[in-house]
This record gives structure tokens, sequence and C-alpha cells, in this order.
């Protein structure tokens, strides 16, 4: 009798410490780690030519230390074989020496523009040069209001990974106002080239369109002083601008790439910019002089 009420005693005591459902104190788990690959001493010091004949005498196998990753090419990184704008924007009388030049060369650059029109047309069957420009104008505008507005997210989608440092480097603490007042010439595309990077199926398209433009620009310095242009004076601009887009991507779409500037075009006005002047300093002795 005894022996039974101690034995319901001690397991009664048993469940108040270790009740059921109840984690026990130390819980093992056992966790894979990453198997280390040991190189003996020896195979590091021997020819490539002697340690391979050594390990496969040992029947052991080295795996190669290459790591391989995958990575996507979003765009190419410069423009290909970029349009050179003639003297004066075609200008010249083709009697001249050099308008007939201008001629010859503005054949040659067409010819091969046709060639990269077939290879983009293949890829893209909507893709036009008669609707292509008004397209590329609106997301030229599109791009420059979201660089205003510092809408990152909408400027990644509009411009391409190497074109979206071009735009926002220098823009930190500064305010821009840009405004698209009218067109004065429509926009047509000038230059078209195709091309594959790392083998042939990677394929980029670039369409130079040509746009002559009206446009308000001004930049303000973190101070609110104006820097460059002004919000009331309109400015006649022309521009080459560069589209890319990769065509081998079926949801791929058409973004800006760059600008090309003509030798023969005019400087940009210069950025004043507001600096710091020191004052004159003053010796300890001097400035409590003055506060006497």
């Amino acid at each position: 009798m005894a022996a039974g009420l101690r034995r319901l005693g001690r397991a009664a005591a048993e469940s108040l410490l270790h009740p059921p459902g109840a984690l026990p104190a130390c819980l093992v788990v056992p966790v894979r780690t990453k198997r280390r690959l040991f190189v003996p001493e020896w195979a590091r010091e021997l020819p490539p030519e002697e340690k391979e004949k050594r390990i496969q005498a040992l029947g052991r196998v080295l795996p190669e230390g290459r790591l391989e990753r995958t990575f996507y090419l979003a765009c190419t990184a410069d423009i290909i074989d970029p349009y050179v704008p003639p003297e004066g924007d075609a200008r010249l009388t083709s009697l001249s020496k050099d308008g007939l030049k201008q001629r010859m060369e503005k054949l040659k650059q067409t010819a091969a523009s046709q060639l990269a029109l077939r290879k983009v047309k293949d890829h893209d069957p909507n893709f036009s040069t008669k609707t292509f420009p008004e397209m590329a104008q609106e997301i030229f505008i599109e791009a420059h209001n979201s660089l205003t507005n510092f809408n990152k997210q909408k400027l990644h989608s509009l411009v391409t990974e190497r074109c979206y440092p071009d735009m926002v480097r220098g823009n930190r603490y500064k305010t821009i106002r840009w405004s698209f007042v009218e067109s004065l010439e429509p926009p047509r595309v000038v230059h078209i080239r195709c091309t594959s990077i790392v083998n042939p199926g990677n394929l980029y398209g670039q369409v130079t369109v040509r746009m002559h433009t009206r446009q308000t620009l001004a930049i303000y310095d973190r101070f609110g002083r104006l820097m460059y242009g002004g919000e009331q004076v309109p400015k006649d601009v022309l521009e080459y601008v560069v589209f890319e887009r990769y065509l081998v991507n079926p949801y791929g779409a058409w973004r800006m790439h760059g600008k090309i500037v003509p030798a023969w075009a005019p400087p940009k006005d210069p950025i004043v910019k507001t600096v710091l002047i020191p004052g004159p300093t003053l010796d300890p002795s001097q400035e409590y002089e003055e506060m006497k």
C-alpha cells in the first residue's frame, strides 16, 4: 500500500515538472551544413597536368573552381553606330563638294537602316517608321516630366539603365522646371540599327529620332536661386534622341537610351553656381577689441 502511494506521488511530481505537450529543456535539431572541399597540400603545388593525373590515380574528382551565375542584359552599354548629323542639318546644296559628300553618306546610312528595319519588324511586327516618331515623342515628354517630379519608378520604365544615371546625375538638392511648349517640325526617324550581344540570339534595336521642339527649362539650386535657363523664355531645341528595345523579349518596350550631340551644335549656356565666399579672418585679440 505504501509503495503504491509512493509511486503515485512520484508520477504526480513528474507530471507537474514535465507536463505533457511541453518541449524538453534541451532540443537537438539536426542542421545540414555546407560541405567544405578539402584540397591536399601536394595538389596545390603541382602543375595542373600532374595534379589531374595523381587525382585520377587516387580515384578522386575535384570540381572546378569557377562560379557560373546567370545575368540579364536589359540594355546595351552604348549607342550602336551613332548617327552623324550632317553639317547644318543637311542644308547644304548638293552641287557643292561638301553637299555631295553628305548625300553619299546619307545613302550609305539609309541602306544600313533598311537592313536593320527588317530585323526589327521580324520581332516587332507593329513597328512602323510613320507611327513610331509620335510614340517616341510621347516617351520623351513623359520621361522629362517624371524627372522633374522625381518619379523614379516611372522614369525607370521610360529610360534604359544606361540613360538613367545621365539624367539624374547632379540633380540632388536642385529644383527642375521643364515644360514642352510645341513641336516646330514633325519628328521623324533618321537612323535604325540592330545588333546582338554575347550570342546571335540577343538582339537589340536602336532607333534615332530627330526632334525639333520648343521647350522651357529652369534649374534652381537648393537656395532657390536660378542656375540655368528660365521658365518664361522658351527655346528652340534640335535633338537626336536614341530609343532602344530588347527585341527578343516579347513584353519589352521602347525606352529612351541617349542623345546624340552633333559637333556643329552651339555650346550651351554656362550654369551659374552659388559659392560660399569666406570673409576676412580676424585674430582673437582683434575680435575682442571690436566687441568692446
